[in-house]
């Protein structure tokens, strides 16, 4: 028998974090996603963690382990789908150390992730974006904060995760005024700043007058603010916002939606995909592809291009006598 905690032991410390230098973002996902597995496994085998060995983990407990997720904790198939990807990663690991256990492995690595649906992406428009940003009262400290934050989240396009871990030191306020992102898979990027950002992010540093390391957001003690943070501060401001704009009451906003509506309006304003998938740090320009789908004025635009079905077919002739001369010669 193999014991599975020193092989988890080594996946972790020596191929995530020592040969692959995982961001600790991965490393947290796939910790959370091995402390449920372990706890379903203690709870199905009847064994303890640490006893636990690579021949209990076949694919018959791990496939009951997706549905359970599933069924019992409610998780998404996105959820479900990272689970499984990180039970992957450790087979994958296993199979140069322990080729003994070749047909084992082979059998997990074989489980397919689910499919899922890929719903449009919610996106606000231009009236619900200035409703939001303009939802806090500047009367307040937190309110000012707030503003600045949602106002920077549109122009940018950053992740939550982004945002929260900006410090003063990433923010240039000069003539080319930009954030330097320490991005997703430890890519940094430049992401210009609008006119207006750079106002409001002058006017906050002019009134924290706050040091190199500090958060450019910062809570109320002046640490970091969280991801939960980040989401309660946006739903309380949308709230708000649907007093005068009601259209915000009926969509399901989230962090992630300011993002999309940051790409949707750099589409909007002509900007092509590739540099829309520079702006917001996508590794492949594919990714990019979901706001051309979402952008029904592009697709009436192409629609406007093309002959209508029942028209028939002819040749040019021009309107005007003198553009017929030039077009005879």
């Amino acid at each position: 028998m193999t014991a599975l905690a020193p092989i988890l032991e080594a996946f972790f410390a020596k191929r995530l974090m020592g040969q692959q230098r995982a961001s600790a973002n991965t490393v947290a996902s796939y910790r959370d996603a091995f402390r449920l597995f372990l706890r379903y496994a203690h709870e199905t085998l009847g064994k303890a963690p640490q006893e636990l060995d690579l021949e209990d983990l076949d694919a018959r407990i791990i496939g009951g382990f997706l549905a359970w997720l599933e069924n019992s904790r409610g998780c998404s198939i996105q959820t479900r789908n990272a689970r499984l990807a990180a039970i992957r990663a450790l087979f994958r690991y296993a199979s140069f150390e322990y080729p003994e256990h070749a047909e084992l492995i082979q059998r997990v690595l074989a489980i397919p992730a689910k499919r899922t649906e890929k719903a449009i992406v919610a996106y606000l428009t231009e009236t619900e974006t200035n409703a939001l940003i303009n939802a806090p009262t500047t009367a307040t400290w937190r309110g000012r904060r707030d503003k600045v934050l949602l106002l920077v989240a549109v122009v940018t396009g950053l992740r939550v995760s982004e945002l929260v871990n900006l410090t003063v030191a990433d923010v240039e306020l000069g003539p080319s005024s930009h954030l330097l992102v320490h991005g997703k898979g430890r890519k940094d990027r430049i992401t210009p700043l609008s006119a207006q950002a750079r106002r409001h992010l002058t006017a906050w540093f002019k009134e924290q007058n706050p040091s190199q390391p500090d958060p450019v957001f910062p809570g109320t003690k002046g640490n970091r603010l969280t991801r939960d943070g980040v989401a309660k501060i946006l739903a309380r401001h949308v709230v708000e916002a649907s007093t005068t704009c009601p259209s915000l009451a009926v969509k399901n906003i989230s962090p992630h939606t300011l993002r999309h509506t940051c790409a949707m309006r750099l589409l909007q304003s002509g900007v092509d995909i590739a540099t829309i998938a520079l702006w917001l740090g996508h590794e492949n320009i594919r990714t990019s592809g979901i706001y051309l789908h979402a952008d029904l004025a592009l697709k009436q635009r192409a629609l406007d291009r093309t002959r209508p079905p029942d028209a028939k077919a002819g040749r040019y002739r021009a309107p005007d006598t003198l553009l017929a001369f030039l077009e005879g010669l």
